[in-house]
């Protein structure tokens, strides 16, 4: 399997890393934070490390350590707009569980 994303992530991502002028793509990760134990990390990559995994849509990488991997094998990364709220949305299916607040999530 692998971590995908939808054309309207593909397309924010890609407004987000012009606007930046540089950077290879964004890396998505996990790290322990919250009442639900992770939470999920968005980042600028300007350099790869060896154990980065490279996924592509529409010509935008998002890259994933291989820790993180673990717990984001099947992650689909969407953008949403809903009024004036909008932001990234991770339909993960390894997730068991979520906090009230929807911050943090555990595996």
């Amino acid at each position: 399997m692998a971590v995908t994303m939808t054309d309207a992530a593909a397309s924010r991502v890609r407004t987000f890393l012009e606007s930046r002028g540089k950077g290879i793509g964004l890396r998505l990760g996990v790290r322990t934070s919250g009442c639900s134990g992770m939470a999920y990390v968005l980042e600028f990559v300007d350099e790869l490390n060896d154990e980065d995994q490279v996924f592509e849509h529409k010509g935008v990488k998002v890259i994933v350590d291989s820790k993180s991997m673990l717990y984001l094998e099947g992650t689909e990364l969407d953008f949403t707009k809903e009024g004036l709220n909008e932001g990234f949305q991770f339909n993960n299916p390894n997730v068991s569980s979520e906090c009230g607040c929807g911050e943090s999530f555990n595996v």
